[in-house]
């Protein structure tokens, strides 16, 4: 018995939007549609929070701006239903100055080798931190069905290039910045051999990680040093004065789901206040790692699965106005 298959069509752009600025731009600011860019970009689905379209940047207007609410960073959309010119990248790059966002994404029906030679050497030349990316957008249909977008990534940051610039610098770095970034190291591939799904960390001298929980202002957040390991929520306290009370009014629905005891630090006129559990460890003594990352790994998880859907609801109104109990059962 045969099974009857259909083709896949694929569909001119401007088919379905007819301008940059009228009609693809605002379709992209929907949030499912910058879920869609978000996983091509290897993020979490719901990692672009959307700040703004056609934001002003000077006498000029940028097409998106979003944060990533993994780490609250900028993150700046440009948009071409054509092939790439270098008026569009000049504005790419004139933008990201004026915004300093740390991530640029450029969309673009083709992108020419040029600007792929470009944007490649953009991401050799600046710092880890920030990240360049190119893609390319399809649209594709089989017979009569909707019309199903596609992205494409085609130019990305090198990563391999960039370790290969931490390990080149690792021995200039104090001895507990090379506990880090070899812990760090061990914890992302930790990470992948479990399928958690959290994104490993990019490898850095750094005492911290952090990892998003669906809204920027708040976020996981986790510590390495000599002799303790931290897991925690961090809050931004200063944009969201409410929301430090609002979640520890959940505190013992939190243990009660979790197991984990939160020692709530409300740091008055800080920018940020933590809610976290602290565990002593050596971590000079690599025989540790695998507990750390065992240690860090799962509560990680288990405090992810349950402040995204607290984090979720949270607003900036007045906490008396907020305090409906939370269903933690099915989380």
């Amino acid at each position: 018995m045969s099974v009857q298959l259909g083709r896949l069509e694929r569909v001119m752009l401007r088919s379905a939007w007819p301008g940059e600025a009228t009609h693809f731009t605002p379709w992209l600011a929907q949030a499912e549609n910058l879920a869609l860019l978000a996983e091509a970009m290897g993020l979490e689905a719901d990692s672009l929070e959307l700040q703004g379209q056609e934001q002003a940047v000077g006498p000029f207007r940028a097409d998106i701006l979003c944060r990533n609410t993994e780490d609250d960073s900028l993150v700046l959309i440009e948009n071409q239903l054509e092939r790439t010119d270098h008026s569009h990248l000049g504005q790419l790059i004139t933008y990201a100055a004026g915004l300093k966002a740390v991530t640029l994404v450029w969309i673009a029906e083709r992108f020419t080798e040029e600007h792929r030679a470009a944007l490649n050497w953009l991401n050799e030349i600046t710092h880890e931190s920030f990240h360049i990316f190119g893609l390319e957008i399809e649209l594709w249909r089989i017979g009569n069905s909707p019309l199903a977008p596609k992205f494409n990534v085609v130019v990305q940051a090198n990563e391999w290039t960039r370790q290969i610039q931490l390990a080149s610098r690792s021995a200039a770095m104090t001895p507990l910045g090379q506990i880090q970034l070899g812990f760090w190291t061990k914890f992302g591939e930790f990470l992948a051999s479990i399928g958690a799904p959290l994104k490993p960390p990019k490898p850095a001298a750094a005492n911290w990680m952090n990892w998003g929980l669906g809204r920027s202002g708040v976020h996981l957040l986790a510590t390495v040093n000599a002799g303790q390991i931290t897991v925690g929520v961090e809050i931004n306290t200063r944009e969201h004065p409410t929301w430090f009370a609002k979640l520890q009014a959940h505190d013992a629905k939190v243990l009660e789901a979790t197991g984990i005891e939160l020692d709530w630090d409300e740091k008055t006129g800080k920018k940020h206040s933590i809610a976290r559990c602290v565990y002593a460890l050596d971590m000079r003594d690599e025989e540790n790692w695998p507990e750390a990352s065992q240690w860090i790994g799962q509560r990680l998880l288990k405090l992810r699965k349950v402040f995204r859907p607290l984090v979720k609801d949270l607003d900036d109104e007045p906490l008396e106005q907020d305090l409906e109990a939370v269903d933690l059962e099915e989380v």
